[in-house]
């Protein structure tokens, strides 16, 4: 593999963590007052409040899914896919008992579930996360973090922001 590839590489995958951070910090204020949301768009105030509170408690986990997915790109880029079986195996096994245990064994009830999404999302993250970090497979596309890959982050919104905007208008002129 060439060298200025794999530092394209691990610049992209640096970069797209700070862009999610960035992004997960956002989309938390918005959950967080997402029952306001729902009460303007005359939603039922008791769906409203229910739903901002299920999304409150699935804040935890917005960072780890925003990472977990850049972690998964990296990976089919190297072109390991039955890992990426044999570590979702393990996250979904643990998620149910972990889901059923927050929601039924304690007095988090419905407010659990989302917990548990959270911590099987963390858990997943970890294990992906550790292995690129540890494996030697990877000492040529994933190094330390370096300053450059900054730069690639605002061309790279440069990109993203109209499309996500175009997306929105698509779904809502639906």
């Amino acid at each position: 593999m060439s060298s200025y590839y794999a530092e394209a590489e691990t610049s992209s995958l640096l970069a797209s963590g700070i862009r999610t951070l960035i992004f997960a910090i956002a989309v938390s204020v918005l959950w967080w007052y997402f029952n306001i949301v729902l009460t303007l768009l005359l939603q039922d105030p008791r769906i409203s409040k229910a739903a901002g509170l299920y999304l409150k408690y699935l804040i935890p986990g917005l960072l780890a899914y925003g990472l977990l997915q850049n972690i998964l790109r990296f990976l089919q880029t190297q072109s390991i896919v039955i890992l990426l079986v044999v570590c979702s195996l393990l996250p979904l096994a643990l998620h149910i008992g972990i889901a059923y245990a927050l929601v039924y064994w304690t007095t988090l009830a419905y407010k659990g579930a989302p917990l548990a999404a959270s911590i099987s999302l963390w858990i997943s993250v970890l294990m992906l996360g550790l292995y690129v970090l540890k494996a030697k497979k990877f000492e040529e596309t994933w190094n330390r973090f370096r300053s450059e890959s900054l730069s690639h982050i605002f061309s790279n919104l440069k990109i993203a922001l109209p499309s996500v905007a175009m997306g929105w208008l698509v779904s809502y002129s639906n």
